[in-house]
């Protein structure tokens, strides 16, 4: 599931960060739990609780920011 779909469901506090950090390519955990949380659970992260953000995702954010 790509952040442009999951968008409306972050609360303000996540898309707020994901502005501000519209370089990131691997989000901590704490933001990738929350992405997770939106997605029902259905993102992939690594054993760290990381998520690594695709081209896709990077661009959409940084149209965002």
């Amino acid at each position: 599931m790509c952040i442009s779909e999951l968008w409306d469901r972050l609360d303000a506090t996540t898309q707020r960060w994901l502005a501000e950090n519209p370089g990131c390519q691997i989000l901590p955990r704490t933001v990738s739990a929350k992405i997770s949380i939106a997605a029902g659970g259905t993102i992939e992260r690594d054993r760290h609780g990381q998520m690594v953000l695709s081209k896709e995702d990077r661009d959409f954010i940084a149209a965002k920011a």
